[in-house]
């Protein structure tokens, strides 16, 4: 018997079969792209609840009426290859984090299944553009160390900061209920994703205090640089994922790899040295032989041979995004730097908001169109918030930091429907899609 690809596995656990139905309701909601990318598709001007809410099947069925290919596939293709932008691609690239727990389904006290609701809004992420690619990068992965698989008042702590490695992946994250492992369910995502045209990647943490080693019969064993152990542990689990179809890894703290500038340094605990940051880098591209992978470094932006040397693609926040003629200037500066470049934010994972919508729509103007040539753009990064706006009280960082659930009732339906913005924020995702209609042409 032939083995299934992960996303009919899917399919056939959740509704006994894989056939595929078209989804009209997908495409009476799609917006295109303008010019050479009109055949590129997504659904905008919508509430994430309305995605959060339909059938997983349907989600699939969406994903596939909005081919860009333009031909419906009534089982999902056996083979799905990511999109091809070469091997220097995180260079170019728009990060999107998608805080995949905050979008979990949140049933009472329990918290669970973020890769099904990120595969549910995939279809609501605009696909890369001609030059250059959008990621979608995940919030969470690894189990976290402060409640993993529950929610909790919103005050209380429940960081995604804090994670264990050696134990699997996150309640939070996977679907337990389903006979199909973990590892499928990343498979499937990640499929998914390459079929939308989009690369996929995961946040890291390498503050030594902020990840703990679990062991199978102790206590766990607080991670430390300097144990070799530790370090191939790191290494191993990183190798895994990319082996699962991940193409990129966001490192957070990277800017201070090696003890720099570390007056400026939030994290908990020692970060690994630079050399050793260069061996960790290259062990994950040689083991998972892939030469393609994207290294994105949080602020790693300002001493740029020394990140470019460390072997990252990609630097946050190192540009004023706010002026226009600033990131032309330095996207003309770069532009011989083909393989590490520092990059512009329209927010990052610290984002405590206030920020209006019309400095957020300006701020993702100035990172697709700040430059003379589309082969001269500078990465960008983004938050789930730039296309999807929260409720008003809470914020990126927020849900970085605890796990609330917004449910009025205890019901995942009523928490999708209660955390994002009502029909203020329908509007702004309808303006975020017209700003990336035109720059998918690029």
């Amino acid at each position: 018997m032939e083995k299934l690809n992960p996303v009919n596995e899917l399919l056939i656990e959740i509704s006994q079969n894989d056939l595929l139905h078209f989804d009209k309701w997908s495409l009476e909601r799609a917006y295109y792209g303008i010019g050479e990318a009109k055949r590129k598709k997504w659904i905008a001007n919508i509430l994430p609840s309305e995605l959060l809410n339909r059938s997983l099947k349907r989600a699939v069925a969406s994903i596939v009426t909005l081919s860009e290919a333009e031909i419906f596939y009534s089982h999902f293709p056996c083979c799905i290859q990511s999109p091809n932008y070469g091997d220097n691609w995180g260079r170019f690239a728009n990060y999107i984090e998608l805080n995949n727990r905050a979008i979990a389904k949140m049933e009472n006290d329990r918290c669970s299944a973020g890769i099904l609701s990120a595969i549910k809004l995939l279809c609501a992420i605009p696909p890369s553009a001609k030059s250059w690619a959008n990621c979608v990068i995940l919030s969470q992965i690894f189990p976290n160390i402060y409640g993993d698989g529950y929610n909790k008042a919103p005050w209380e702590e429940n960081s995604v900061y804090g994670l264990k490695l050696n134990n699997g992946y996150s309640e939070n994250v996977i679907d337990k209920t389903l006979k199909m492992s973990p590892e499928n369910q990343f498979r499937a995502f990640n499929d998914l994703a390459h079929f939308r045209g989009l690369k996929t990647g995961f946040r890291m943490m390498i503050s030594e205090d902020q990840i703990k080693i679990s062991n199978p019969y102790k206590e766990d064993e607080n991670f430390r640089w300097h144990k070799k152990e530790h370090e191939e542990i790191f290494i191993q689990e990183c190798v895994k994922l990319i082996n699962l179809g991940f193409e990129a890894i966001f490192f957070d703290s990277a800017k201070h790899i090696g003890g720099y500038d570390c007056i400026n340094y939030t994290g908990v605990g020692a970060l690994p040295q630079y050399h050793q940051m260069q061996y960790i880098l290259n062990e994950i591209r040689a083991r998972t032989q892939k030469t393609d992978l994207s290294f994105v470094g949080e602020k790693s932006s300002e001493d740029f041979e020394r990140y470019r040397l460390m072997g990252l693609n990609a630097g946050t926040a190192f540009v004023n995004v706010d002026d226009f003629e600033t990131v032309k200037h330095w996207s003309e500066k770069l532009k011989y730097n083909r393989t590490y470049a520092p990059g512009v934010e329209v927010s990052n994972d610290n984002d405590t908001g206030g920020r209006s919508y019309e400095e957020r729509l300006h701020r993702l103007k100035n990172c697709f169109f700040a430059f003379t040539y589309p082969s001269d753009k500078l990465p960008s990064f983004m938050q789930m918030e730039d296309l999807f706006p929260l409720r008003y009280d809470t914020n990126t960082h927020h849900l970085m930091m605890t796990n609330p659930s917004y449910s009025l009732d205890g019901t995942p339906k009523s928490h999708w429907e209660n955390l994002f913005a009502k029909e203020d924020g329908r509007k702004y995702n309808h303006q975020v899609a017209e700003i990336f209609a035109y720059a998918l042409g690029y």
